[in-house]
């Protein structure tokens, strides 16, 4: 059997989705259910002076009406990754608002009715009485009073380095509030068996086992009692599946009730609810010598949290200091970051969290210095770049609570062989015959450093069946990654089989209570060697049991397609199910002192992440007349270590480059000075269409595995994503002769403007951020 790793094999899920036999979390469905609607602070900021339900009560189908006086009191909602030791509890979310409100569309009572459309109409019918306080929206007006936390990173001596420097360049730099949009918005489904005090809670991703202990813990019921199952899932992308408001209270109302009761999010809900996330803003400075080689780095970042600090905590503000060095080499560095309250959605993590903002300013700046020191943009990252004998790097800092060690790789090698494709695709004569043509073309370039595999820890489980057949029980969930097949074609490889044969369960808390779960770019590296472990177990058991039934010794035995054989031979074998056999109670082969069955449950664990790297090169032509920005070419290097299935990670690859051309020219949240929302549609926040997305080019590599995992597996999750915003930034900076850019996403109005205003000679202009952060009265 040819080895399944590496294979790009067709996706395990894909025939169910297909087919249309996935079950997705409005899917569920059970007798005398209920739905639930949640109603929504419609202003800001202000103090409730009252909420009264009469009305919505009244009206036939209502089953009851929720308020925070009916909760237990002071429920708020925890942090799952806690980092930098800062006390954030004052900051938490209730789940219910009892007092004041923070920002629109935080939930303030709930509404359960025999339907959808009575629960939606009673909703409506709930009058909130608020009396509107003053409010904050811009983060630099809430600097003084508002700031939750402010800490530094660095290393290296950094007064030094730029007291030594002949050359200081700075940058501003800001990147405007979006986040993830799936194809599904948030569901849940919770079935409740009063005759047991259990339930069943569907819908559920990412992290079930998390999420089960904190609503265990705010229920005050035993873990066991409560059966996480996660569903098929359209579109996760950090956001979905953290712990939110309606993860407590639709299993609250169901066991209050004793009845299941659903709730789906709907389109206007989502962009109000879910976690926003990446507005930053960033002023960098860089130190270099005489001949361009960086001495120093030092940046202060803004980071506006909105109203509360929620589940993520102040994670995405750390991983924006730690990872701004990015794959260069920076003898000193001393990253600043406060993080302050406003009154919008609270934020989160999207998808490559802290290094979209990070990778986007400092390429930018890279740019700018390239320009001030009479040196090519390629040629100042090239030279900065680490090299293979400088690696593995450590940096005296910490994130997600590991040391950082840049472990093995080639960041200039990668980098080379990125360009070197650009020139053979002809991308560089398209920009200059465009240019001639008086089309207004540019190409830029980004280096971006990603981090995956973090740990502590990942549990699988793998048994074989009955029928002979592998069956995996994983503590990663299924976001539509893929990991089905991933894990699936390293379990196949265990036993010499197809991965035809090999069944996976993700995100089940019954079957496998231990599991942490699918973020941060983890699922491969943890999941996919904890189940090689797992499988290695029970290989190993398998050829203890078959050398007895075969009467020869283990090391002359081996497992292979769907049997354990002598070595070189194909008719002194038994079947995997005829060792399932062997090994039930009871069975000859058994001995008294060996467990029954063929299962194995396995913990891998790691110290540190690893470090996947990659360049991003986008062709793009801006229209003069509208200031409209089309990606005509793209390309995406990246090193991977191990691909497990190299058809998957392109397309991770592909799809984050789709989701990072939004953040960089379209999506971002807008607000009036009165702080309500002005993006609630698909009218107002523009997103990337096949349109609007190129054929994007993927140079994917298999030179660097890493060190910190048997499988040598590098994630492959966020990297497409990373360097996009630099990328288009510096390509649209090229397309308008300036030296840089200052913003994300680049407003078309102010490229309108750049264009003339470069016709005119001048390199840079102000920022474009008062002009599209706020929308003004």
């Amino acid at each position: 059997m040819i080895e399944q790793v590496g294979q790009s094999i067709p996706r395990k899920e894909d025939h169910r989705l297909l087919t249309g036999q996935g079950t997705f979390g409005a899917d569920a469905q059970f007798p005398r259910m209920l739905r639930a609607r949640v109603v929504r602070s419609p202003v800001a900021h202000g103090r409730i002076a009252g909420i009264d339900t009469t009305a919505a009560r009244a009206l036939p189908g209502v089953v009851d009406v929720v308020t925070a006086a009916d909760l237990p009191s002071d429920l708020r909602i925890p942090v799952r990754i806690k980092v930098q030791d800062i006390d954030l509890d004052d900051h938490l979310q209730p789940v219910l608002a009892r007092t004041d409100v923070r920002y629109v569309g935080e939930p303030v009572a709930v509404v359960v009715a025999e339907d959808a459309y009575v629960a939606e109409d009673a909703a409506q019918l709930v009058v909130v009485d608020i009396d509107e306080e003053n409010i904050i929206i811009d983060m630099d007006d809430a600097l003084d009073q508002h700031t939750i936390a402010d800490f530094h990173l660095g290393f290296g001596d950094v007064e030094s380095a730029f007291t030594a420097a002949k050359h200081v360049v700075a940058l501003d730099f800001s990147v405007g509030r979006h986040s993830a949009i799936p194809m599904e918005t948030r569901a849940l489904t919770v079935d409740y068996a009063a005759g047991t005090d259990s339930m069943e809670v569907y819908g559920a991703t990412k992290v079930p086992v998390f999420n089960r202990r904190v609503l265990a813990g705010m229920l005050q019921m035993d873990e066991s009692a409560i059966r996480m199952r996660a569903v098929d899932t359209g579109g996760a992308f950090g956001v979905r599946g953290e712990f939110y408001p309606e993860d407590f209270l639709v299993p609250w109302l169901a066991r209050r009730l004793r009845r299941a009761v659903a709730w789906v999010e709907d389109r206007a809900e989502h962009f109000v609810a879910i976690n926003h996330s990446r507005e930053q803003r960033h002023h960098l400075e860089v130190a270099f010598d005489d001949e361009g080689i960086i001495l120093g780095l030092r940046a202060d970042v803004r980071h506006d949290n909105g109203a509360y600090v929620r589940t993520h905590g102040i994670i995405v503000p750390e991983l924006t200091l730690a990872m701004l060095p990015g794959p260069y080499r920076v003898p000193a560095y001393d990253g600043r970051v406060r993080v302050v309250l406003t009154n919008k959605t609270p934020c989160g993590t999207y998808r490559a969290p802290g290094r979209f903002e990070g990778t986007a300013a400092r390429e930018q700046l890279l740019d700018l210095a390239a320009a001030t020191l009479g040196i090519g943009r390629v040629e100042i990252r090239r030279k900065n770049l680490l090299t293979s004998a400088e690696l593995p790097h450590a940096r005296a800092m910490s994130t997600l609570g590991t040391d950082i060690v840049l472990d093995s790789g080639d960041y200039v090698g990668l980098f080379d062989r990125a360009l070197a494709r650009v020139d053979e695709l002809g991308w560089n004569d398209l920009r200059e015959r465009g240019r001639a043509e008086g089309r207004r073309l540019g190409l830029g370039v980004c280096a971006f450093l990603e981090k995956s595999g973090l740990g502590p820890h990942e549990t699988a489980d793998v048994q074989i069946t009955n029928t002979g057949r592998i069956r995996v029980h994983s503590g990663g969930t299924s976001l539509g990654q893929g990991i089905e097949t991933v894990l699936a074609q390293i379990a196949a490889d265990q036993f010499g089989v197809s991965a035809d044969l090999v069944d996976v369960v993700n995100g089940d808390t019954l079957l496998q209570p231990y599991g942490a779960g699918s973020w941060a770019s983890r699922s491969t590296v943890l999941s996919g060697n904890a189940v090689r472990g797992a499988g290695r177990e029970v290989a190993d058991r398998l050829r203890d049991l078959g050398s007895q039934m075969l009467e020869s010794a283990p090391e002359d035995l081996e497992v292979a397609d769907g049997v354990v054989r002598v070595r070189g031979t194909t008719t002194n074998a038994v079947s995997l199910a005829q060792v399932w056999q062997a090994a039930q109670p009871g069975s000859r082969w058994l001995r008294p002192d060996e467990p029954a069955g063929l299962a194995a449950r396995h913990r891998f664990s790691v110290d540190h992440m690893t470090y996947p790297y990659g360049v991003h090169v986008g062709l793009v032509e801006v229209d003069p007349g509208t200031g409209g920005v089309t990606v005509l070419r793209y390309l995406i290097a990246y090193e991977v270590g191990r691909a497990v299935n190299p058809a998957l990670v392109e397309g991770q690859l592909r799809g984050g480059m789709s989701q990072g051309l939004g953040g960089a020219l379209l999506e971002q949240f807008r607000y009036d000075q009165s702080g309500q929302p002005q993006t609630t549609t698909f009218i107002d926040y523009l997103m990337p269409t096949a349109s609007e997305v190129p054929v994007v080019e993927v140079v994917l590599r298999e030179d660097a595995p890493a060190t910190t995992n048997p499988i040598g597996a590098r994630g492959a999750g966020e990297g497409g994503l990373t360097g996009t915003g630099a990328a288009l930034a510096s390509a649209v900076s090229d397309a308008l002769g300036l030296t840089s850019m200052d913003a994300l996403p680049m407003d078309p109005a102010f490229l309108v403007q750049a264009l003339a205003t470069a016709a005119n000679g001048v390199e840079r202009l102000a920022s474009q951020v008062n002009h599209y952060e706020v929308v003004c009265e």
